[in-house]
């Protein structure tokens, strides 16, 4: 009787490790990014805990813009 595993094959043994290497190196790099992600979100959330409580308040710069109204219709 054989010591190999029933249908190993070396090579195709080291192509799945070098694809479980490749998938983990990917997991990696998604991992940093989703912690540097959140560490930018909570600075910016800490800043926002430093601003006085009238920043928060105040009215919107935009509010003139967002305004819809009707078009002005002149009748003769």
């Amino acid at each position: 009787m054989s010591d190999k595993i029933y249908g190993e094959i070396p090579h195709m043994t080291a192509l799945r490790y070098w694809a479980f290497g490749q998938m983990m190196r990917g997991f990696g790099w998604a991992a940093a990014f989703s912690v540097a992600l959140g560490v930018i979100f909570l600075v910016i959330w800490g800043v926002s805990l430093l601003l006085p409580q009238a920043s928060k308040e105040a009215p919107s710069p935009y509010n003139s813009q967002l305004e819809i109204s009707a078009p002005l219709i002149l009748t003769a």
